[in-house]
């Protein structure tokens, strides 16, 4: 029972917050395109509440809501040292650059806030130096930007890679000038008074509020299990907001598992091998051809693995371990990297970077041993495949204990939020998946965006099923005349690479707007183009269904060929469902389809994004209407008018947009 003074204390909070977010308030004095909105004042009220009553809380705020500021208004005024992770560097430098200093003047309140990035962010003085003195590897075709990182290294004061905006981002010398948890000498480090990546650590300890991302985040539980690492994030949080929540449970099971080794880190100490050769014990005859060896036996390694038919590709160790050539080619590695980790060894003492080099390479060791051992009962190894790279994986089956431990010793006040956390209309899928059932309070909203008039669902009635050979022809037969009626302007989204590959194939030639094809160029330059030419159609797979934010005329029409079922073969998935059959548990039920809900509510999620935004989503999959789960699909999506009449998609369109020539053809009745 509260007592009545915090009942008081309560009612005046709300009170403030009600008055924040009013149409005369501070924020609408501060931000001239500030428009009130009641979901948005009933999600920062749920967040004070909770935060008075020293509480954890999910919340769910369809898209529209404005969550960003739901949050930090009650967390800024709780006074609390609190860190924000954020689903992507995007969202946070946004927050830090915009929403942070808003919500300052509003409040009237300066709070000392830090930004802190992976180290991966951070230019490496040492590694920059190595690199211009020729004792580290570099491009040729991207060294000549060399002399332009070291001017700015002269003058930046966060060393944060993304001031360099004239040298593009996946230029290969900007990966030879940063650090890894590995290769970092710490205070054995010439540079490490002036090291970015520890000022910026001071900056963010010494904050009120800190700004870091999820993979950040996931980072600093992994190291805090290492007894000789501990983590790097502020301890004394008092609370942690996790904005675009979602990602938190995939991102849980790729950082608690054990991604053991891969080819790039194999390769990296290899170069740093060498590199602290030619410093400290240039006199190591025969060394560098010994490197060479054993870079050799990596690519080999690499070769004896299944060819990746896609980007990426992912086997189980039990489906390739007893492969001859992939038998010989581990023998061979290891032989190598023995032989390597031995003159290491026997020179360590003669400097830092070698005996870093050499425990580096002891550890390699000890984690292809740990890899080739049998498997625990609740592991599961796979091996992660690129054309030229591999990562050798352990993951555990179940990540919810690791996660709670973690927020359990860090005692802090919780807050998930995300336009995504309901399966239907049911938050206990991503509840226990981070082992989050007891203690935490929920409460959702739905988007405040109208889309009984801005939206239309097509579901066409004609389809095969899908799982027919000629569904993804029919598909791009059935979604022409809504392209040509709209204009282009549209996002068409696909559950594999082969559909997508077979539907830009289909469209070629076809249609008159710019085809852009994921894989064709990076994806942040593909939405910029998309943005610019205001007609163009977008084919994409998975990194298109969330974090893709295109507001305007621009975005006008999200197709989806088919329910994002997630693949059963992938090998972590596929160990998981195996082991919920074993305890009696409905793999279906239980996680596949709440998965593909949450899935297909990201994709739908990127059709209005703004309130006069308006748009036609379309879903190919019959069985939304055909299963009986296809139901609970329908109730995870908002509430939108849906047809299964071409000519319901041409009225509405001629509804926003009078003078549109629509080229669609007249059907049936509406669907009810």
């Amino acid at each position: 029972m509260r007592s009545s003074a915090v009942l008081r204390y309560h009612s005046i909070l709300m009170q403030t917050i009600a008055d924040i977010f009013s149409p005369d308030g501070p924020l609408a004095k501060s931000k001239p395109d500030y428009s009130p909105r009641a979901e948005q004042v009933e999600m920062a009220e749920a967040i004070a509440a909770a935060l008075e009553r020293g509480d954890s809380i999910i919340c769910e705020a369809g898209a529209g809501t404005g969550k960003t500021l739901a949050y930090l208004v009650p967390v800024l005024q709780s006074g609390r040292k609190a860190l924000i992770s954020t689903g992507t560097r995007h969202l946070q430098d946004q927050l830090f650059s915009k929403d942070l200093p808003l919500v300052e003047k509003a409040l009237g309140r300066k709070v000392r806030v830090a930004r802190l990035k992976g180290r991966a962010n951070y230019l490496c003085l040492l590694h920059l130096k190595q690199a211009e003195t020729g004792a580290r590897l570099v491009d040729s075709k991207s060294g000549k930007f060399l002399p332009d990182i070291r001017a700015w290294s002269q003058q930046t004061e966060t060393g944060d890679l993304a001031e360099l905006a004239d040298i593009p981002e996946d230029a290969p010398v900007l990966s030879t000038c940063v650090s890894t948890y590995d290769n970092c000498l710490a205070q054995d480090c010439e540079f490490y008074e002036d090291c970015f990546v520890f000022k910026a650590r001071r900056r963010a300890a010494a904050a009120e509020l800190a700004v870091i991302n999820h993979h950040l985040f996931m980072m600093d539980m992994r190291l805090r299990e290492r007894a000789d690492y501990g983590g790097f994030l502020p301890d004394d949080a008092e609370v942690i907001v996790f904005d675009e929540a979602h990602q938190l449970p995939r991102l849980a099971f790729r950082y608690f598992g054990r991604p053991l080794l891969s080819s790039k880190e194999l390769l990296t100490l290899s170069e740093d091998a060498l590199a602290a050769h030619l410093e400290e014990a240039p006199d190591l005859r025969g060394f560098p051809a010994l490197l060479d060896k054993y870079d050799q036996a990596v690519a080999d390694l690499r070769l004896s693995f299944p060819r990746a038919k896609q980007e990426e590709q992912r086997r189980a160790w039990e489906d390739i371990k007893n492969s001859k050539r992939v038998i010989l080619a581990m023998a061979e590695l290891l032989e190598q990297a023995r032989a390597v980790h031995q003159v290491l060894s026997d020179s360590a003492e003669r400097g830092s970077k070698l005996e870093n080099c050499c425990s580096r390479m002891e550890q390699a060791l000890e984690m292809v041993e740990i890899f080739n051992q049998p498997e625990e009962e609740d592991w599961v190894r796979w091996v992660e495949i690129h054309k030229k790279t591999f990562t050798l994986h352990r993951t555990p089956l179940d990540v919810s204990s690791f996660f709670r431990e973690d927020l359990d010793e860090r005692k802090s006040i919780s807050i998930f939020t995300s336009a995504t956390l309901r399966a239907g209309k049911k938050f206990f899928h991503f509840q226990k998946q981070l082992g989050l059932e007891e203690d935490v309070e929920t409460w959702a909203a739905d988007s405040p965006f109208d889309f009984q008039s801005q939206s239309l669902l097509y579901l066409p009635k004609e389809m095969p099923d899908s799982y027919d050979p000629s569904y993804t022809r029919r598909l791009i037969e059935l979604a022409t005349p809504v392209l040509k009626l709209t204009g282009g302007r549209a996002f068409i989204l696909f559950t594999s690479h082969r559909a997508l590959e077979e539907a830009a194939n289909l469209l070629s030639g076809v249609i008159d707007y710019p085809l852009l094809i994921q894989g064709d160029a990076p994806r942040h330059e593909l939405l910029e183009e998309f943005k610019s030419l205001g007609n163009a159609v977008l084919l994409g797979a998975a990194s298109f269904w969330e974090g893709v934010d295109v507001k305007g005329p621009a975005l006008s029409c999200v197709i989806i060929d088919k329910l994002p079922f997630a693949a059963p073969k992938e090998p972590v998935l596929e160990a998981r469902l195996r082991r919920m059959e074993e305890r009696g548990e409905n793999r279906f039920w239980e996680h596949q389809l709440p998965e593909a809900c949450l899935t297909l509510k990201q994709g739908a999620g990127r059709l209005l994004r703004d309130q006069n935004d308006y748009g036609i989503l379309m879903i190919g999959d019959p069985r939304l209407k055909s299963m009986k789960y296809g139901q609970v699909f329908l109730r995870s999506l908002p509430k939108i008018p849906r047809t299964s009449n071409l000519a319901d998609v041409e009225a509405f369109w001629r509804r926003h947009e009078p003078d549109a020539a629509g080229e669609g053809e007249a059907g049936a009745d509406p669907a009810p």
